[in-house]
């Protein structure tokens, strides 16, 4: 009798080898527009960032536009990518929201500088942002959690995320027991080790896919000042630079 993790009827069998080698996705360019101009990117990557979130927005084939790959470094060295829902895109950085306490939290606290990829696959766009993290203010991840509905509050109190969890029921018994706990109470309060966090970055490549594999890249980088990047203005001494594909 097949076991839980047995392959699906519609699976390959365990010693079948997948052969990706042939897979190819020809990009149509007219299908996706241009990068944006270099001379935009002047003034730094937040308007055309804000220019390609609202067209996934738009787009129905986009599931998820604001999903991304957050990329951290443990304290042992090694990289570790998930992928999160940025929460609010704003001149000094990007935003999301998660426990303090989980993988990413602490490697986090042991290395604050992480990247993020945004990849709109039916729009073949890719969006990847790289720079110092630090935690939002105090106020703003209050705001941010008021806002939340009510079940993913609860579910912020009955999750140690990443911690060992025996089975899907002990994890169901503690939801029962959030809910319990807080049973009349609202605004539920916001747990001590929950938060935010945002990415500044200094470095920002927009890539669109091209055809034979021509891909347009650019990218907008800029000196850090201090523990914070130069931020877009009249002189924001950001750098475009065109890479090959």
């Amino acid at each position: 009798m097949p076991g839980e993790n047995s392959p699906t009827a519609d699976g390959p069998e365990p010693d079948e080898r997948l052969d990706l080698t042939r897979m190819r996705v020809d990009y149509v360019d007219a299908a996706t527009g241009e990068v944006p101009e270099a001379h935009a990117l002047g003034a730094g990557w937040f308007a055309p960032l804000q220019a390609w979130l609202a067209a996934a927005i738009a787009a129905s084939e986009v599931a998820e536009p604001n999903a991304m790959v957050l990329a951290t470094i443990d304290p042992d060295g090694r990289p570790r990518t998930r992928t999160v829902l940025c929460k609010d895109v704003r001149p000094d950085g990007i935003r999301w929201y998660t426990n303090y306490s989980s993988a990413k939290g602490r490697a986090l606290a042991h290395t604050p500088f992480a990247s993020a990829t945004f990849l709109w696959q039916p729009l073949l766009r890719q969006v990847h942002l790289s720079g110092p993290v630090r935690r939002t203010d105090p106020e703003e991840t209050l705001a941010y959690w008021r806002a939340r509905p009510r079940g993913a509050q609860l579910g912020a109190w009955a999750s140690a995320q990443s911690r060992p969890l025996a089975s899907r029921d002990e994890l169901g018994r503690a939801y029962a027991a959030a809910e319990a706990r807080f049973a009349g109470v609202d605004p539920i309060p916001l747990p001590g080790d929950w938060g935010g966090y945002v990415l500044a970055p200094v470095e920002v490549e927009f890539w669109r896919g091209g055809h034979d594999r021509m891909h347009d890249r650019l990218v907008v980088d800029c000196p850090a000042v201090g523990d914070r990047p130069a931020l877009g203005g009249a002189d924001p001494g950001w750098r475009v630079r065109r890479l090959q594909p």
